[in-house]
């Protein structure tokens, strides 16, 4: 089982959700997501695992949301993306991501139990 984490480790909900994993012996893969974005085609993937679409992933507290004028209903899917991978602190965090065929958000953390249930 291949368990990858985008993580932010000033943000408490993306350290829970890593320690909740290490609680239950997962050692995940971790990528700072704000130091190494997801490209947009990344990005697109991880969408497709989580059946979200660009703005529900979107922090929309952010104060690039605000100043890029996201909430722009006639802004496209594509739009969207380029956004947060241009901003990734636009990004929802944490996304866990198990073998690269499943993901949830870890908001609460306990999401990430779901992927840890499952068989491999």
């Amino acid at each position: 089982m291949d368990i990858l984490i985008y993580h932010n480790p000033r943000c408490s909900k993306s350290r829970q959700t890593l320690q909740l994993l290490r609680e239950h012996g997962v050692e995940p893969r971790i990528v700072e997501y704000l130091k190494q974005p997801p490209s947009a085609a990344r990005l697109k993937h991880l969408l497709g695992l989580l059946d979200m679409s660009p703005r529900d992933l979107m922090r929309r507290r952010e104060r690039a949301y605000k100043e890029l004028g996201l909430d722009n209903p006639a802004l496209s899917d594509d739009e969207l993306i380029q956004a947060m991978t241009d901003n990734p602190a636009l990004i929802e965090r944490p996304i866990v991501v198990k073998d690269d065929q499943q993901a949830v958000l870890g908001r609460p953390p306990e999401n990430v139990l779901a992927l840890l249930r499952e068989a491999p």
